[in-house]
Formats: structure tokens, C-alpha cells, sequence
């Protein structure tokens, strides 16, 4: 009944002694090291990255040049006439809706308006700064800057 026989605990098994000769039982010879080759050599250490003599990957691999900054600052402008094109009469501008409106990505930290265009509306900015020719071209329009 050997399926009612109880495992044992703590079972470990001695460690396998190779090249100690032939009657050892296991090792003799080659020492399951196989026949010839570098890997069958004693004093075999090949680095981790040795492909056996093929050219190795880091080599295969397309050089990249240049470097990303890190720490890139996300400003936009956006100019006067991108405001005639989406806003109405009377809307107030701020950073929000300038996202919510696309007008500028959802990463972008600040904006500025610049005067590049013309405006016919009158609209409310609030919280972004403004360059002199946009601050004439809004405030012509009735327009104000808070």
C-alpha cells in the first residue's frame, strides 16, 4: 500500500560529488560537463552578454543619440485668433477651459496669450498672462483682463 505510506519530513537528498572517478557512482569522465567546447574547459567563466562569438546584442542594437530632458517645462501659447475661432461673446478664458476646449494639451502647467490674429468678441481672461499687442486687440474688442 504505498500511497498509504506517510511523507517524510525534511527530506533532503546528500549533494551530488562529481569528478571524484568512476566508481563514484556518478562524475566520472566528463563530470556532466559533456565532451569538448569552452563550457567543458576548467576555469570556464564567460561574461553574461558573450553570445559564443556572435556579434553581441548591445552592438546589434541602433545607436541613440541625444538625450530627453527630464524636467521639460510644458508652456503654450495660444494666440488671439485661436480664441475668435472657439470661444463666444462673453466667455471667460482660463487654463481650465483652455483644456477642456483642447486649445492647449492636459499637461500644459501655464499658458500665454498672444496677440497673433484678431478679435472681435468680448471675452473675460482670467489667470493667464497676456502680451502687450493681445492686451490691445481684447481690451479694443470690450474685452477684460483680471
Amino acid at each position: 500500500m504505498l500511497h498509504k505510506l506517510k511523507r517524510r519530513k525534511n527530506r533532503k537528498m546528500p549533494k551530488k560529488r562529481l569528478g571524484r572517478g568512476y566508481g563514484s557512482n556518478s562524475g566520472g569522465h566528463t563530470v556532466g560537463r559533456g565532451q569538448k567546447g569552452q563550457l567543458s574547459r576548467s576555469g570556464h567563466k564567460s561574461m553574461i552578454f558573450f553570445e559564443g562569438g556572435n556579434v553581441p546584442l548591445y552592438k546589434r542594437l541602433p545607436k541613440f543619440r541625444g538625450f530627453k530632458r527630464v524636467g521639460k517645462d510644458k508652456h503654450k501659447a495660444v494666440n488671439v485668433s485661436d480664441l475668435e475661432q472657439v470661444f463666444k461673446d462673453g466667455d471667460k478664458v482660463t487654463l481650465k477651459i483652455l483644456k477642456e476646449k483642447t486649445l492647449v494639451h492636459k499637461d500644459v502647467k501655464s499658458t500665454k496669450i498672444l496677440g497673433y490674429g484678431d478679435l472681435t468678441k468680448k471675452l473675460t481672461i482670467e489667470g493667464i498672462p497676456v502680451s502687450e499687442t493681445a492686451r490691445e486687440k481684447i481690451l479694443a474688442s470690450k474685452g477684460t483682463i483680471k
